[in-house]
């Protein structure tokens, strides 16, 4: 007897539904075309020769090489804000990848909000 498998399609739509409409990335531009070209390759390298450690590490007492360059303001496809270095920070993965996206979740998810909340932008030296 052929047993039917259950569609997949209810739980693809759960996960598209968790990309918000209004988001920079949602357009469908690779990453080069979002800005992360050569330029930027170039520039990020630049940049963590200058600034080797990661800022959230540091103001956690350890130390640990930062091996992204963030955005301290997200810059949501605004190509000033993306090129101002004073909006650049140095990362670990570890934080850019969990304590940060967290803290940009919690900033989308509260309606007018522009920057990352206060306390955060104080302990990471953001005006």
């Amino acid at each position: 007897m052929v047993k039917m498998l259950k569609p997949a399609v209810k739980t693809l739509e759960s996960r598209v539904r968790r990309i918000q409409v209004a988001s920079w990335r949602a357009a469908g531009a690779s990453s080069t075309e979002r800005g992360y070209d050569h330029r930027w390759r170039k520039d990020r390298a630049e940049y963590l020769r200058l600034h080797p450690l990661c800022v959230m590490c540091e103001a956690e007492g350890r130390v640990r090489a930062a091996n992204v360059v963030d955005h301290k303001v997200p810059h949501r496809g605004d190509m000033a804000l993306f090129w101002d270095r004073a909006n650049w920070q140095p990362l670990c993965r570890p934080h850019h990848d969990g304590h940060k996206q967290r803290m940009e979740r919690d900033l989308e998810a509260t309606p007018g909000a522009a920057t990352l909340p206060r306390q955060h932008s104080r302990k990471f030296g953001i005006a």
